[in-house]
């Protein structure tokens, strides 16, 4: 799989921005197929920081539902690949520099 292909976005929540102040750790939504030694070459060549330890889970799929004008909608929200990854004490990733 291309480095490329491996990230898909970096999830910035409250719970993400207090991980990454204490615990210097950071959350991406990665690809389904990607397996913890491409994550880790991914966020090295992309970011230039040294990695520590890479965490992953899948989040499992949602139902969900509405009432509109036109009737009930039912759908699926899609299930996807989270890593939490931890870098080297003093290295940073500045996540907020293409906003």
């Amino acid at each position: 799989m291309k480095l490329s292909e491996v990230l898909i976005k970096p999830i910035l929540t409250e719970k993400a921005n207090a991980q990454q102040e204490k615990l210097n750790r950071y959350t991406f939504k990665v690809n389904r197929r990607a397996n913890k030694l491409e994550i880790k070459t991914a966020i090295e060549a992309f970011y230039g920081v040294a990695v520590v330890d890479v965490n992953t889970l899948v989040v499992p799929a949602k139902n969900k539902a509405r009432f509109t004008k036109a009737g009930y909608i039912q759908g699926v929200k899609p299930a996807y690949k989270k890593a939490y990854v931890t870098v080297a004490e003093g290295e940073t990733i500045d996540l907020y520099a293409n906003i």
